[in-house]
């Protein structure tokens, strides 16, 4: 049975279905030798041999999935042009290719989801399903409620308004404050620049839950496969059938 090149290339644990599309239209993917550049190409995944960057990808790979706990210093891909370190150096026994579900920041730590079912991956990062994430933030200053109910109510940026955050204050005090805060949007570095809307620089960063994770027994630079139970409540989350 024929499928779109993105599609299969997503399914097989390469990237997101977007990331796979980006990869054909730069020429990286070859389809029986071939290079095709261009959309909505489709293909017997069981018959064809299909290349990502002159690897053979596979249409039945056994997927796997990881909880890791993002220290500062490492990039949120699979492979950095400056030689800087990855979150898959943190997992450099794992022998599938696997891909962080989102990204964090450099400078943020924290929870962060890889695998290589592509599927789930595209679920949990699709914006219809709103699946949430909660960092703990150390700002400069010490806001009030009345500046924290902006972003309660949603705060303009540069790229428009965002969605309404649930936002706690942890604690206060000495010209600084930890705050809570659970989005369920992913613009880029976007809970740095919603505090920096309010006036309050964030000087430490972490997400500690997302898609109903949490940290817990998983220390810094650690890692731990998913759970049964967690798998399908991240299914369900995703829009996914168990």
């Amino acid at each position: 049975m024929q499928e779109r090149l993105q599609k299969i290339i997503s399914q097989a644990g390469v990237a997101s279905r977007r990331a796979a599309e980006k990869m054909i239209q730069e020429g990286r993917v070859k389809v029986n030798g071939k290079t095709v550049t261009e959309l909505g190409v489709k293909v017997d995944p069981l018959l064809a041999d299909i290349r990502v960057d002159g690897k053979k990808i596979s249409a039945r790979q056994r997927h796997v999935y990881f909880l890791l706990n993002k220290p500062k210093g490492y990039i949120s891909t699979a492979k950095d042009e400056r030689g800087r370190s990855t979150v898959l150096d943190l997992l450099s026994e794992v022998k599938e290719r696997i891909y962080p579900v989102g990204r964090l920041d450099n400078n943020t730590e924290g929870l962060l989801i890889l695998t290589n079912d592509g599927a789930l991956m595209n679920g949990l990062l699709h914006p219809k399903y709103e699946v949430e994430k909660t960092y703990v933030a150390r700002i400069a200053g010490e806001p009030d409620e009345v500046l924290l109910d902006r972003l309660r109510q949603g705060i303009r940026l540069e790229d428009g308004m965002t969605a309404p955050a649930k936002v706690r204050l942890l604690e206060q005090g000495g010209g600084q404050s930890r705050v809570e805060i659970s989005i369920h949007e992913g613009r880029n570095r976007q809970v740095r620049r919603m505090f920096a809307a309010i006036g309050s620089d964030v000087k430490a960063l972490k997400r500690v839950k997302f898609a109903g994770l949490t940290l817990e027994g998983v220390g810094r630079g650690k890692h731990r496969e998913l759970t049964a139970k967690e798998l399908s409540a991240l299914y369900r989350l995703a829009g996914l059938k168990e």
